[in-house]
């Protein structure tokens, strides 16, 4: 709260539009990197929806996106703050904690599909902007990055102090936050654009303690539930239930049961998540999933970022779509409808879980620098293919025969078999020449 009233958000807006904001549907892109920064820091998607969506949503909405499509942007692009280091929001401390573990590990595991995710949400974004002839901002009307830094640049300072206090420091994450607030405040009063009064200090400790109320009820709620599955040993029963369900399926194919696993798992995460704040939400799935898959040999961080992709996620699928019905609320949009484009924008956030617990190396686990560059190569071919698959555009319309051999592709980059990256980008490599040539015909036939 403290970054947000010195001038964080407004920051963050100024840098997105100064970056993005002039190019092919820009305010979309605007939209999108905004609330990435912004998301990273709060770790609240509705919190996050209704500070940057006031101004992004109308700038979407002017540009000529529709209501529904405008609200989706910024829901998942919120929700993925989330998922996207180095601060995460509180519930990547919570799992550092869970699992044992130093908190640079979570960071090192999260960035890759993180930045998939936003691409995901990119590609759609630039597809849709094209099919439509969606145009950015004229250059004249957007702040510039050179000014941006002058005037609050110093901004950045706080971050990277957070940054070394929880990464190389080895001090505890409450002795972190309470440092980087003395020197948010400190650094704030260096320009007059961001200097603080002491009113201003007042009222975001005041907003900042009512907002962690009701994270702190709904975490001792969830104390007591996660209690009492321990007691009554509920969380595995539930967990062998959905193992047993896996296996017995197939019993015979062992990896057939795995995904039928995920799958349930998965299902699982976004029930239990509905409705809920991010730790929370976290803490209930990491409880009675996480334990599925790890007994069927999937390793802890990747059973347990499996879980939290799609507890967050709860908030932007139907019915109870918290960050999806705050966004529609700001666009005017159907909130039901927006829910659902908006799982359409985050579908590479559906199917990143299951490349990393398919191939860990895209966790950065237990892999070396050319097997992780290749990982990410054959990771962004996928989320492409993913993106044309949902959108149904690349340099013209695609047939949906070509979008089910989109999705089939995409499917067969997630192994980390060779033969399947090969068949997978021979594929791909197919599909955009494909499309290329049906968009020179038709570029012809409007000439």
């Amino acid at each position: 709260e403290v970054m947000n009233k010195c001038g964080m958000g407004q920051f963050f807006n100024d840098i997105a539009n100064s970056l993005a904001g002039h190019t092919k549907g820009g305010p979309a892109k605007v939209a999108v990197l905004a609330s990435g920064f912004l998301g990273s820091i709060n770790g609240s998607a509705v919190a996050n929806v209704v500070t940057t969506g006031t101004f992004t949503i109308p700038l979407m909405k002017k540009t000529g996106y529709s209501k529904e499509f405008a609200g989706a942007v910024e829901a998942t692009a919120s929700v993925g703050g989330q998922l996207l280091p180095p601060i995460m929001g509180a519930a990547a401390f919570v799992m550092a904690e869970t699992l044992g573990v130093q908190y640079p590990v979570i960071i090192k595991a999260a960035v890759l599909p993180a930045l998939i995710y936003y691409l995901g949400i990119i590609l759609q974004v630039q597809m849709r902007a094209t099919k439509d002839h969606l145009h950015g901002i004229p250059k004249d009307q957007l702040p510039r990055i050179g000014e941006v830094m002058r005037q609050r640049g110093h901004l950045l300072i706080p971050i990277v102090f957070l940054l070394y206090m929880l990464i190389w420091s080895g001090k505890t994450v409450i002795v972190a936050a309470f440092w980087t607030i003395i020197v948010t405040i400190v650094v704030a009063q260096l320009r007059p654009i961001s200097r603080m009064s002491l009113k201003d200090i007042c009222d975001a400790f005041v907003t900042g303690a009512k907002s962690t109320v009701s994270v702190a009820i709904a975490c001792a709620c969830v104390g007591i539930i996660v209690g009492v599955c321990a007691q009554t040993g509920f969380a595995l029963s539930v967990a062998s239930a959905i193992v047993s369900i896996g296996r017995n399926a197939v019993p015979d194919s062992p990896a057939i049961s795995l995904f039928l696993t995920l799958l349930f798992t998965m299902v699982t995460c976004m029930i239990l998540g509905m409705g809920l704040p991010s730790i929370p939400s976290y803490l209930i799935t990491a409880t009675i999933a996480a334990p599925a898959l790890v007994e069927l040999g999937v390793p802890d961080i990747a059973a347990h970022m499996f879980c939290f992709y799609f507890a967050m996620f709860a908030n932007l699928t139907p019915p109870v779509a918290l960050a999806s019905f705050a966004a529609a609320g700001i666009s005017g949009g159907n909130p039901m409808k927006t829910g659902w484009v908006s799982v359409k924008l985050a579908i590479a956030g559906f199917i990143v879980p299951y490349m990393f617990v398919y191939n860990q190396g895209l966790l950065l686990y237990g892999v070396n620098f050319f097997s992780g560059a290749w990982i990410l190569f054959t990771s962004i071919i996928g989320v492409a293919l993913i993106s044309v698959a949902a959108e149904g555009f690349l340099y013209a319309k695609v047939p949906i025969p070509v979008r089910v051999v989109s999705a089939a592709t995409a499917i067969l980059l997630i192994s980390s078999e060779p033969i399947s990256d090969v068949v997978g980008l021979a594929l791909f490599v197919a599909i955009v020449l494909f499309q290329r040539v049906r968009g020179k015909r038709e570029a012809l036939k409007a000439a």
